[in-house]
Order: structure tokens, then C-alpha cells, then sequence
């Protein structure tokens, strides 16, 4: 006879079998989030909100990305473009300080922030915060709206070599994802997809098309893409830098990490990716403060440019440190020599895990030697190394017992190439988006890309661009979509389809949440209408967002900012202010148009007769010439810029008034000169100047030639 209890046995387990929807290593959800960043945390909130199921799996023991590793001081260029759940998340972070427990090694009314949070009695948010502020406030928006996030589950990569090359931990059918699998062996199916890293790993494994590096910029039209000598004006070494291990010395060889090839043509693209860092949580507070310690295995040689640099005349500080609450800091990298490791990143888009852990490991040490040498090495500046010394990373902050974050500033890696690309041109407002989803508002800001030796022995930075003062402008949702072909149930709200440069803008923590919100609403829209995420109401979607309290179009004044006139498009010779020898004229800006090349150099209107720039040109023929300037006028500039140009020991004597509006902008004529073939220099000063001088480029243009050949010239 058999037990009468085994029938009931058997139904339970069959009922606990049902109730895992694809089996114990499988579950099935609306919308599938890989990558717990700050998009991806904002998207599976919105799905919530919306009535949908969804799970994040996070690679790593943490979510929030880089919102909660280190970046506290916001960057956003304008907060009024943020609406939707960015800002609740920033209003929650103003709430979040406004308890007294929270504020443990300073009092509330001594922070001061020199950042986004200028005077928070006026501000219904708060923009910079400690990390684990940013942490707390997140796990309380998974905890409310009751989102699973699972934490150190890795995207099995295996098989996906390139782009458009699908690997194992995706599986597809009719061009739809239908699952995808982590290392582990656990398995997620989902209706919609997001991938909400840093590195785009999920697009990538789904064989979507993508790009890494700099596109050239003849790709888009563009003219701050690709290479980027000229604009590579900030966070630079000061002239002189030797590159050499022994100086003046080529044959001892390069000091690491300089390259031993020029830089290829201004424009020209390349696969590099702009420099990440460690966004450094610092504090000076005794109690909480872990001293800089010198790491296993220093190199001082990766110094040795630090130390050259300082003993060269940089006298800036080499970071910026921005306050945070409780006597803590956001640190990020500045000068020509700092916490950006530059150069050493170039493999980690595609990079495997263990190779990507150890470039993470190795950008880590870099940084634990640099502060190190910083507060230690005698050949430092005193008042730096007193300054850098007194501080340390937090004992409060993350999990290593050194105060160092796990989370690398992973600036750029992986961009999709999607239904559309956002260009420089859509950041600029010379193409306006037609589908609007968020809204950037940052400068367009490519970190260097590249350290190399000059002719002359000399090291110099290359890859930095910070051109702005546009105003915000809209981000399309063709961006976040992969082409139709390609995929119909995935979004990317971070590794989103732009130019290098047009990321540059888009790249900041507050616009992913944006757009992670954004996709997530479109992904509950596809799945709605069972419609291809390219195929969605986009009406629909757009009152949607607006009820959401999302911003998808400016209504404050609006700017465009100006855009530089190649040298290589202009007649006769042409030499822009980079090409002049300078004592002073070291105060660059880019903000009043047109102007030649990457913008223009200006004296500060400080130290009057001491400040020059001098330029040479090469007169091939003898004949008469026009001598023009450009300038962008203004009131504050100078009306007696004084001008000598000399050949032979004939010297000319001009003046320049830089208030006027230039007879053919952005050149202003000074005269016309009978000249010998040879060698004309041409002195520009700031010698008794009533105001601002500006030098932007100098044009030599043949009025007619003495030449007797008769041949066209």
C-alpha cells in the first residue's frame, strides 16, 4: 500500500518547479537591465513605476557606477536641463543631508561647496555628495519600488571577438534577444533588453555594431573629432619638459609612457580612448583620513615627468579638488601631469575581464605612487607637497582597508553606431534632434589621449578639447537604438550611438540617468504595442516622458557656440597663435567667434610690456603684401595693440584697435608692405595696452608679384 503523503510530495515539488518561470537557473522578466550603473538603477525604477517586472544584474559588489565610486561633484554645465528622476535622485541627496546623523565629521554650516551646490538654501537639490550618500540613496529607490538586483554577475563574452560578431552569452532568435547568460551559468529571459555599462558589453555580445576611438573628423563634418594637437592647450606641460630618461640624451630612451612617434594629422581618427582615472574620495580629517602609502612595486621613473614638469615652472596644483560634505573631496586630474594615466587604457573597451582587471589594477597603482611623490619627494614644490600631504583617502568609504574604490572613471569605451549618431553638430545647434528623449548640456571635453616626444626632445599632451558655451540641446532617441537589422529589443542609454566628441558632451552621470529613464519607458512602449523598439509611437513616448516630468526641450536662451576656421582653408600663409614663440599670451579661450584653429590666446589685460608673441614667416617672392590680424572684438579689449614687423633691419610700426569689428572677420587688415624674398618676423605685445590684447592668427597675402617669369604663382 503506498503512503498517501507521497502524492502530496510530489505536487509540492511540481508547484515549486511552476513557480521558477524558465527553471532554477532561469527567470524571466519585462525588461532584462545588465549593468547596475546610474542608468541602469533609474531605467529598472521606471519599469517599476510603470507596472513591469525587471532584474539588475551587476557585474560588480556595487551599483550606481560612478555616482557612487567617487564622482561627487557633479558634472552637468546646466541643471536645469535635468528633470525626471535625475532630479528626484539629486532632491533626494538634498534630503538626504538636510538629517543632522549625516553629517559626522563637520557641521552643516561649515561645508562649502565650490561646485554645482552653490547656496543650498536656494536649491531644491543638492549636487555634490559623499559616495556613500549617492549609495544610500540608491539602495533606497531599489528597496521602495522593490527591485532584484543581483551582484557580481558577468556576461559570459565568450565567442564575441568584434563588432557585429555575436558571443555565447546572448541568445537570439527572428533578431530579438531572447536570453542572456551570465559566467555563472544563470540565465535571464526578458522581453526587453537594456545595457546600461560603461563598456557596452552587452551590445557588443549581441553582435550590434560599434565603434571605439576617435572617428576622423571628415567621418561627420566635423572639426574637434580625431587627432587634437592644436586644441590640446589645457592640462599640458609647461615648454621645455625633456623626454628623455637622461636628458637631451635619445639614446637612453623614452621616459614610460611617452610615445615615440609625432602624433598623425590634426583630425585624422585612431582606435585610442581618452585617459581614465580614479575620481579619488580624499578627506583631511584625522580620525577618518588613511595616509598616502608608496605602493609594492613604485616606479619612480613613471614620475620622473612630474618632477621635470615642476622644475620647468609649473606651479598649479596638479588636481582639483573639489569639496565635498564632511571635510571630504571629489578629486579629478589637472595640469599636464596628474591622476589621468594617459595612454594606458587602449585595449580595455574590448578588453577580456582579467585583462581589464589588471589595467584597472595598474591605473590604481599609478595613482597610489602619484600621491605618494606628491606628498613626499623632495623634488616637489613644498607648499604642494605640505598641501597633498595632509590629506588621505576615507576609512568610511568603500570596501578596501586602503580607501581606494573599485570603480575606474571609465570616460569612453565601446559607442554603439545606431540609428543615428549625435555629432558635434547636434551639440552645437547647427542640427537640432527630431525625436528628443533628455537633454546634455555639458562642454564638449575629451580628456588626453596621448603622451609624445616633440623634434626639439620635448614631451608634449595630446587629445584635450573643451569647447562650449552652447546651449543645452536634445539627444535623439535614434541614439539609444541599434539599427533594426541589427536588434529590435535593445536599448543603450550610456555607450549610446555619438562621435567621440559628441560623447564627450553626453558623457555625464546625471544625463544617463536621464536616458536610462527615457529607454526604460520606451522599452515598457515596445513591449505595450509589441512593436521594435525602432517602431514605437514616438508621440506617445514623448507625452510620457513630459508626465514624467522629463525636460526634452530648451526654452532658456540660446546660444550657439562659435566654431574655428581651419588654417588649412584660408589663403595665403597663415601662421594661428600656437605657431608664435610666446613670453606670456598663456590665457586661451575659445568663446567669441570666428576665430582660427582651436580658439586664441590673450594677455589676462595683466603685466603690461611684458607680454609678446612673435611669428616668422618665409617670403618665398619678393613683392607687395597685405599684413591682417585676427581678433574677436569686445569692448574690453585693448584699442592700441602695438604691432613691428622687420626684414633685413627695416622695421614697420602698426597699431590695432581690437574693440573695432575686423574689415573681414575674423581678419582685420593692418597694411600693405613691399617685401624681400627671406626671412619677415612680425612682433605683437602688450606694451601700453588699454585692455585686453588678443593674438589669434596672422595671414601674409601677395597683393602683386615683382616676380619677371611670367608664371602663375
Amino acid at each position: 500500500m503506498c503512503c498517501p503523503l507521497k502524492p502530496l510530495w510530489l505536487l509540492l515539488i511540481l508547484c515549486v518547479c511552476l513557480s521558477s518561470p524558465a527553471g532554477a537557473n532561469e527567470q524571466e522578466f519585462d525588461v532584462v537591465i545588465y549593468g547596475g550603473s546610474s542608468a541602469g538603477i533609474a531605467a529598472a525604477v521606471q519599469v517599476r513605476k510603470m507596472g513591469g517586472t525587471t532584474i539588475v544584474t551587476e557585474p560588480s559588489r556595487r551599483i550606481g557606477g560612478l555616482t557612487t565610486g567617487g564622482l561627487g561633484q557633479t558634472d552637468i554645465g546646466n541643471k536645469a536641463a535635468i528633470g525626471g528622476l535625475a532630479r528626484e535622485f539629486y532632491q533626494r541627496i538634498r534630503k538626504y543631508y538636510d538629517q543632522p546623523k549625516h553629517w559626522k565629521w563637520q557641521q552643516k554650516h561649515e561645508y562649502r561647496s565650490g561646485g554645482q551646490t552653490r547656496n543650498l538654501a536656494e536649491e531644491d537639490a543638492m549636487w555634490t555628495f559623499e559616495p556613500q550618500a549617492a549609495l544610500a540613496t540608491m539602495q533606497d529607490w531599489v528597496k521602495e519600488y522593490n527591485v532584484p538586483v543581483v551582484y557580481e554577475q558577468r556576461l559570459d563574452r565568450s565567442g564575441s571577438k568584434s563588432s557585429l560578431q555575436r558571443g555565447a552569452g546572448v541568445q537570439m532568435k527572428d533578431g530579438r534577444i531572447v536570453a542572456i547568460t551570465m559566467e555563472s551559468g544563470e540565465t535571464y529571459r526578458g522581453k526587453m533588453f537594456l545595457d546600461a555599462t560603461y563598456e557596452g558589453d552587452l551590445l557588443a555580445t549581441a553582435g550590434v555594431g560599434y565603434t571605439v576611438g576617435r572617428e576622423p573628423n571628415a567621418a561627420y563634418q566635423e572639426t574637434l573629432n580625431g587627432v587634437q594637437t592644436q586644441h590640446a592647450v589645457y592640462h599640458q606641460f609647461v615648454p621645455g619638459v625633456d623626454a628623455y630618461v637622461v636628458p637631451g640624451d635619445p639614446s637612453s630612451g623614452l621616459l614610460p609612457g611617452v610615445e615615440d612617434q609625432p602624433p598623425a594629422k590634426d583630425g585624422s581618427g585612431d582606435r585610442r580612448v581618452q585617459a581614465y582615472c580614479f575620481r579619488m574620495c580624499l578627506t583631511d580629517h584625522p580620525d577618518n583620513r588613511v595616509p598616502f602609502a608608496k605602493p609594492s612595486g613604485y616606479q619612480p621613473q613613471l614620475y620622473e615627468l612630474l618632477l621635470r614638469n615642476f622644475e620647468a615652472g609649473e606651479s598649479g596644483f596638479p588636481w582639483i579638488n573639489s569639496a565635498m560634505p564632511n571635510r571630504k573631496t571629489d578629486t579629478n586630474n589637472r595640469t599636464g601631469f596628474s591622476t589621468d594615466f594617459i595612454g594606458q587604457n587602449y585595449s580595455y573597451p574590448e578588453a577580456s575581464y582579467a585583462e581589464r582587471a589588471e589595467i584597472v589594477a595598474a591605473h590604481r597603482n599609478y595613482q597610489q605612487g602619484l600621491m605618494w611623490t606628491l606628498a613626499n619627494h623632495p623634488r616637489v614644490p613644498e607648499k604642494i607637497r605640505m598641501e597633498v600631504a595632509r590629506w588621505g583617502t576615507c576609512r568610511d568609504e568603500f570596501e578596501r582597508e586602503d580607501g581606494w574604490q573599485e570603480q575606474l572613471y571609465i570616460r569612453e569605451a565601446r559607442r554603439m553606431i545606431g540609428s543615428m549618431v549625435m555629432t558635434q553638430h547636434h551639440c552645437q545647434g547647427r542640427e537640432v534632434a527630431t525625436r528628443p528623449i533628455a537633454l546634455a548640456a555639458y562642454t564638449m571635453d575629451s580628456h588626453n589621449i596621448q603622451r609624445y616626444v616633440t623634434e626639439t626632445g620635448h614631451v608634449l599632451n595630446e587629445g584635450d578639447v573643451e569647447v562650449g558655451g552652447f546651449s543645452p540641446y536634445a539627444i535623439d532617441y535614434g541614439a539609444v537604438t541599434p539599427r533594426r537589422e541589427e536588434c529590435e529589443n535593445l536599448l543603450v542609454p550610456v555607450c549610446l550611438s555619438a562621435s567621440h566628441i559628441a560623447y564627450g558632451s553626453i558623457r555625464m552621470e546625471p544625463v544617463f540617468m536621464v536616458l536610462g529613464q527615457s529607454t526604460a519607458t520606451a522599452a515598457m512602449h515596445a513591449i505595450q504595442s509589441g512593436q521594435a523598439v525602432q517602431n514605437i509611437d514616438y508621440r506617445k513616448l514623448q507625452m510620457h516622458l513630459l508626465d514624467s516630468k522629463q525636460i526634452l526641450e530648451w526654452n532658456g536662451p540660446k546660444r550657439q557656440s562659435p566654431e574655428g576656421i581651419s588654417v588649412d582653408d584660408l589663403p595665403g600663409t597663415v601662421l594661428d597663435d600656437q605657431a608664435g614663440v610666446r613670453q606670456g599670451f598663456s590665457s586661451h579661450s575659445a568663446t567669441i567667434g570666428p576665430y582660427v584653429g582651436a580658439g586664441y590666446v590673450h594677455d589676462g589685460n595683466a603685466n603690461k610690456g611684458q607680454q609678446s608673441i612673435r611669428f616668422q614667416f618665409d617670403v618665398a617672392q619678393p613683392g607687395r603684401y597685405a599684413l591682417n590680424i585676427a581678433y574677436a572684438p569686445h569692448s574690453n579689449r585693448a584699442t592700441n595693440v602695438p604691432l613691428v614687423l622687420e626684414q633685413a633691419g627695416e622695421k614697420w610700426k602698426a597699431t590695432v584697435n581690437q574693440r573695432k569689428q575686423p574689415s573681414d572677420a575674423p581678419f582685420g587688415g593692418v597694411g600693405e608692405y613691399e617685401l624681400a624674398k627671406g626671412q619677415l618676423t612680425l612682433e605683437i605685445s602688450n606694451q601700453g595696452t588699454d585692455g585686453y590684447v588678443v593674438v589669434d592668427a596672422v595671414q601674409l597675402l601677395p597683393v602683386e608679384s615683382l616676380s619677371s617669369s611670367g608664371e602663375s604663382q
